[in-house]
């Protein structure tokens, strides 16, 4: 199957998304589907404001358009609500194609947090723009439950995985600090509630891995963290391994691949009894979930690393994958691209 996904969400950022899609792609390459990305690369973009990482593309209609005219794909998936999706899902329904979308992130939740704007208005959006969407993938059923409470039809699950070979269990000892090493992996900003983890007391010491739009103020408020920056996979699972807690305070993730990567190194989950934790953990013992993170963090430290990877195993890539190929809408035959966009 030619299957064609549209995102704009692609490197040079660093997150679940970019991750998602890429070990997406693989795996669906490797079932022996052709796909064909439309990505922010190679078109005139502006960073995104308090988010200069991300590249919003500039009027790429009429690219959008002739690259799927181009390819006429077999299935058309729209992974992100930015300028490429946007042009996607116009020229999608102007020739009545059938497309699935993807419900990535809590973004009603994140405008919340840095704006203000109240989640009723943006919700409002993401039931526009999923609308039309044949099947309208979702992480999680906290996830689904949500979406389709604020109106939206067509939700399915397309859950996640983690590449075990790449995260494991291994003796590391890159984290030069006291023990027990509490550990944070992901974008530093207002909507990961990381000041909620910053700020309790905990033994030991703490270490932050990641980048984002509130490092320079997390740095100066709280100068004895250890920070490391953005890591490759690779080097990420080292640190994994280091750490004795990984400890997750958002409470807005949608899923939180970190939590997979974190307990397929063996490490055990502190977290907070919401969406994310709750669908990943679950009813097991590979992490401890609390309303209050330093009972979690406790908690998590008497947890076998044993028990956390054999969690992690429970979630595969091609499984994950293999879930997305079922949900995707074929695109008829007989389809006809004749409205380009202005």
């Amino acid at each position: 199957m030619k299957i064609m996904i549209i995102t704009d969400a692609w490197d040079p950022q660093v997150n679940g998304v970019v991750r998602t899609l890429k070990q997406t792609i693989a795996e669906l390459i490797g079932m022996g589907h052709e796909v064909e990305m439309i990505t922010p690369t190679g078109f005139k973009s502006i960073p995104c404001p308090t988010y200069p990482d991300i590249a919003l593309s500039l009027f790429p209609g009429k690219e959008v358009a002739r690259r799927i005219k181009e390819f006429a794909p077999d299935a058309m998936h729209i992974a992100t609500e930015g300028p490429l999706g946007l042009s996607a899902r116009s020229y999608a329904v102007k020739n009545n194609l059938p497309f699935s979308t993807a419900y990535h992130t809590r973004f009603p939740e994140y405008v919340k947090a840095r704006t203000g704007i109240p989640l009723a208005i943006t919700y409002a959006f993401i039931r526009w723009f999923h609308g039309p969407s044949m099947a309208v993938m979702a992480p999680t059923i906290v996830v689904k439950d949500d979406l389709e409470k604020y109106g939206l039809k067509n939700v399915v699950l397309w859950s996640r995985g983690v590449d075990l070979d790449i995260f494991k269990m291994q003796d590391s000892k890159v984290l030069n600090s006291a023990h027990p090493i509490f550990l944070y992996v992901g974008r530093v900003a207002v909507e990961k509630n990381i000041n909620a983890f910053l700020e309790i007391d905990l033994p030991g010491s703490k270490w932050v891995v990641g980048d984002g739009p509130a490092m320079a103020s997390i740095k100066e408020k709280y100068p004895n963290i250890n920070y490391l920056g953005v890591l490759q996979q690779q080097e990420l699972a080292k640190v994994y391994a280091a750490a004795d807690v990984f400890v997750f305070p958002s409470k807005t993730d949608t899923f939180g691949l970190v939590i997979l990567e974190a307990m397929a190194c063996g490490t055990p989950v502190a977290a907070y009894p919401v969406t994310g934790p709750i669908d990943v953990l679950g009813n097991s013992t590979a992490g401890a979930m609390h309303e209050d993170l330093q009972i979690a963090c406790m908690q998590a430290l008497k947890i076998p690393r044993e028990l956390a990877r054999a969690h992690a195993e429970k979630f595969s890539w091609r499984a994950a994958s293999e879930q997305f190929a079922k949900h995707l809408k074929p695109v008829p035959s007989t389809a006809v691209h004749t409205t380009a966009l202005a």
